[in-house]
């Protein structure tokens, strides 16, 4: 999953809950909409890539500063301490709203539309009660 600064939901990929999260990483990315804000032609990647340490490795590194993304993930084997919590606490706070919908803490439905299609509401409701907060 990856959110906007503000926590809201941009790109939702499904797979098994057997497979790797790295195998998604450069999926994931593709997936990105266009990064709306100042005039012109708007941006099509962010900047920088949070990760944790799950996604150290030099091959995603080097496929990332590929397509010109600064990788800011966290190494394995040295301690904790290096900043990336500031940032990861927006993606693991989704996924939080997002087991507050008792449907997709456990999974039921047996067609991935479907539950790609409850990710998805679940992610405009989580939107629709920000937004009525922020008003």
């Amino acid at each position: 999953m990856i959110t906007d600064a503000t926590g809201m939901p941009v790109a939702v990929i499904l797979t098994g809950g057997n497979r790797n999260d790295v195998t998604q990483l450069l999926p994931l990315i593709d997936a990105i909409p266009p990064i709306r804000g100042l005039r012109g032609r708007p941006r099509r990647r962010p900047r920088k890539v949070y990760a944790d340490r799950g996604y150290d490795h030099d091959k995603y590194r080097r496929l990332l500063r590929q397509r010109r993304l600064t990788p800011v993930i966290a190494r394995r084997g040295i301690p904790h301490g290096s900043g990336l919590g500031a940032r990861r606490w927006v993606v693991e706070r989704t996924l939080a709203w997002l087991h507050g919908f008792r449907r997709l803490r456990t999974r039921y439905e047996r067609r991935a539309d479907i539950h790609q299609a409850m990710i998805s509401l679940a992610c405009s409701v989580i939107c629709l009660r920000n937004l009525l907060t922020s008003c």
